[in-house]
């Protein structure tokens, strides 16, 4: 196998992040030795996560076998997810904001046994749903726990309890026409095709303070791994939760 050198966009304050936590963590369990030091295993891992590499490639890349990339890998999603912050934290930190956004996002996975939950009629594929959180700036502030992608955006809110939360706290959301019903506080467009005049402004301007929110997706989405998922279904949900601790220790 051919190796060449490469470049992951990111910020040295992400690796020196990592490499604090997976030296904490091999302090924490007593390890001795490793074939790579923390400051290693943080870097596969980005290159994992940012760009998508497979076990292979990055076994050829770091001199190391296959099994113990996926050691590494399991670990760094275990060391990583413990830190993503909870929706009620998500929660706490919106109160600041005058609204949030909220919208629903499908990670495409491969097509498994008992594909009939995961695929999506609206997507025409087979997926993860995931539901995220933004700042009226587009900014993320949350990720939820993937769900089947058959499972319809506001049930999944539902599920996650989010409707519950901003309820709770008394905070407004935009969101899209898929969370019709979802309470006096999610504000939606309406819908129809023959809408009234009064109608089409309002939806114009929804759609104006609603779209920003996609950046937030965007954000998501620019970690490789997630635009084409190959793994458990079953791990996908501690990968979003690390790639949201890692997006925001640099925000």
């Amino acid at each position: 196998m051919l190796v060449y050198p490469s470049a992951i966009d990111l910020s040295t304050a992400q690796l020196r992040h990592l490499s604090r936590e997976f030296a904490a963590r091999r302090r924490e369990i007593g390890t001795r030795w490793r074939r790579l030091t923390a400051g290693r295993q943080a870097l596969l891992t980005l290159a994992h996560l940012r760009c998508g590499d497979t076990y292979a490639q990055l076994a050829a890349g770091f001199g190391i076998g296959i099994a113990t990339v996926y050691r590494y890998i399991r670990e760094a999603i275990e060391v990583l997810a413990a830190q993503a912050p909870t929706l009620d934290e998500a929660i706490a930190t919106a109160r600041t904001k005058a609204y949030v956004i909220l919208d629903g996002t499908m990670l495409a996975i491969d097509r498994i046994a008992a594909d009939r939950p995961y695929f999506s009629g609206k997507k025409r594929h087979h997926g993860m749903n995931v539901q995220v959180l933004a700042d009226p700036l587009g900014r993320l502030l949350w990720a939820s726990p993937a769900l089947p992608g058959a499972t319809h955006d506001l049930t999944a809110a539902r599920e996650h309890g989010i409707i519950d939360a901003l309820a709770e706290a008394g905070l407004k959301c935009w969101a899209d026409k898929a969370y019709q019903g979802a309470g006096h506080l999610v504000r939606v467009p309406f819908k129809g095709r023959k809408l009234k005049r009064w109608q089409c402004r309002h939806n114009t301007t929804h759609a104006k303070i609603w779209c920003v929110g996609e950046q937030a997706i965007a954000t998501l989405k620019r970690w490789r791994l997630l635009r084409k998922l190959r793994c458990s279904t079953n791990r996908i949900a501690g990968i979003v939760r690390d790639v949201l601790a890692l997006h925001l220790t640099s925000a």
